[in-house]
């Protein structure tokens, strides 16, 4: 298994994307003395009994409620128990433990004040695979994901469940079948593990992550319903995007070039085509393809920044002891990100159904009606587009700005809040359906290039379709569509398909 090595402040993308898709996690050893003096400076600022929000104070629209010395541990725990509130199914593994990650990062640039050992545990808890329950819903973005941020802390200290493999257990039980013991929270411990951006930062970075993999597979099953639908490749011609000067642009036009270099089948119509130009599905991929890779670029950029930063409140200064109250727990950055990367899924998967549409109507593919060879007896591929079509659709409602939407919370002490976190949540459902919508258009060109026998497409296109090929033939009278879709759909999951092309295709970072 690959291991990361978490430099708190200076992980790159490619790292984060690695402990989502699975990597182990190591702690930098040399974060260590940050660790200690930041929980050092908590006991200096402690002893001068000045109140200080969240480490002898209330919490909230609380916080003018001074806590005496003897109740500074109930308070850390009380305020775990008590926002612990969260409600809905349990977010999937891979998003809680990447959430996980990023709070180990946060905590470690020593800003938070928590121990050693509190820092410990989080890391032997990723180590071992325990994986807190995290309902998905109760969040609103600020001040912090503190609902789902507190069910992790609460298996910290016992409380909850964790899942360990297959096995759902108590908390408690699961830290001493690990040999883990539970924490005392120290002060100030319980609020730095409650306040930050990690559950919504976590949810976009995943969405982010599939959303790279759908485009770049979307790419190659553009290029291949471009062949089969006979278009031309003229509009990827790189002196018309050099004038338009958007590096995404540019950098699609030059993919799609480069997936049909040395089609047969391109070559087979260069000549005395009566079609002037193609439909804007084909056309104008490079417009709408480079757009959407501009943005998730742009969206990497905010969540690059975002999961190196420190999100926690207040904020320990121990150069000069000083605990400082801020809002960096307000997630707008992540909230406008998972915006942008809700429209570009959703884009990617519009343009793809049209395509998938252009295909099965002969009038505008030349292809037989619904790429059956027995239109009439057989209805191939009608059903399927009209999936798509709802699933583009589905998206299309679930695109709507969350970044837009405010609620006051907190007895209007909190009372203007980013919405982050479902923002960020719905994108792994949107890449669903999106993939879906891929495959669909996978199985259908790959349909609609079998018609063109023997002409041949690009070597790489051609490997595209034989991979599908190798588990999913020909349709030539209508059977159970479903399993073909699901193979389809697992491919691009995979990463299969872009792999085909991998040194071809642009990445977000």
């Amino acid at each position: 298994m690959t291991s990361i090595l978490l430099v708190p402040g200076a992980v790159p993308l490619a790292d984060w994307r690695a402990i989502y898709r699975g990597a182990a996690v190591r702690l930098d050893p040399a974060s260590a003395p940050r660790i200690a003096e930041s929980a050092a400076a908590v006991e200096r600022i402690l002893a001068r009994h000045e109140p200080v929000y969240g480490i002898n104070t209330g919490f909230g629209k609380l916080a003018s409620v001074r806590i005496g010395d003897a109740d500074l541990a109930t308070l850390q725990r009380n305020i775990v128990l008590s926002h612990a509130a969260g409600t809905g199914a349990p977010s999937p593994v891979p998003v809680v433990r990447l959430m996980m990650a990023l709070k180990l990062a946060s905590l470690t640039q020593g800003a938070s004040g928590v121990r050693p050992q509190t820092v410990a545990l989080l890391e032997a808890m990723l180590a071992h695979g325990l994986t807190p329950i995290v309902p998905a819903q109760g969040s609103v973005g600020a001040s912090g994901d503190l609902a789902p941020l507190a069910h992790m802390a609460a298996t910290m200290i016992g409380v909850g469940e964790i899942r360990i493999g297959d096995e759902r257990l108590p908390a408690a039980q699961a830290l001493a079948r690990a040999g883990l013991t539970p924490l005392a929270l120290g002060p100030k411990e319980g609020l730095a593990l409650l306040n930050g951006t990690q559950f919504s930062t976590a949810n976009a970075l995943a969405g982010l992550f599939e959303a790279e993999n759908l485009f770049r597979s979307a790419l190659v099953t553009g290029a291949l319903s471009t062949e089969a639908a006979k278009g031309s490749d003229t509009p990827f011609d790189p002196r018309i995007h050099a004038l338009r000067r958007h590096h995404g642009q540019i950098a699609v036009a030059d993919a799609l070039r480069a997936l049909m270099a040395g089609s047969h089948i391109r070559a087979s119509h260069l000549d005395n085509d009566a079609r002037v130009q193609d439909p804007y599905c084909l056309r104008c991929q490079p417009q709408v393809m480079g757009a959407v890779l501009d943005i998730l670029r742009q969206s990497a950029t905010t969540l690059a920044i975002e999961a190196n930063g420190v999100s926690d409140n207040p904020l320990i200064f121990p150069e000069t002891d000083e605990a400082l109250s801020g809002g960096n727990f307000h997630a707008e950055p992540v909230a406008f990100a998972a915006d942008m990367i809700a429209m570009a899924i959703c884009e990617i998967g519009s343009i793809a159904e049209r395509r998938i549409a252009m295909l099965v109507d002969p009038a505008l593919s030349g292809l037989p009606a619904f790429l059956t060879p027995r239109p009439g007896l057989n209805s191939g591929f009608m059903i399927p587009q009209v999936t798509a079509a709802a699933l583009v659709s589905e998206n299309k409602q679930r695109a709507y700005p969350a970044s837009v939407d405010s609620i006051p919370t907190s007895a209007n002490q909190e009372d203007h809040v980013s919405m982050a976190a479902h923002g960020a949540r719905r994108l792994l459902d949107m890449a669903d359906n999106a993939t879906a919508v891929i495959g669909i258009e996978y199985l259908a060109a790959a349909q609609g290039v079998d018609f063109h026998a023997p002409l041949a497409s690009s070597t790489m296109l051609e490997a595209a379709r034989a991979r599908l090929r190798a588990i999913v033939p020909h349709l030539t009278d209508d059977r159970h569509f479903h399993p073909d879709m699901e193979a389809a759909n697992a491919l691009i999951r995979s990463g299969a398909l872009a792999v085909i092309a991998a040194d071809h295709l642009p990445g977000i970072a």
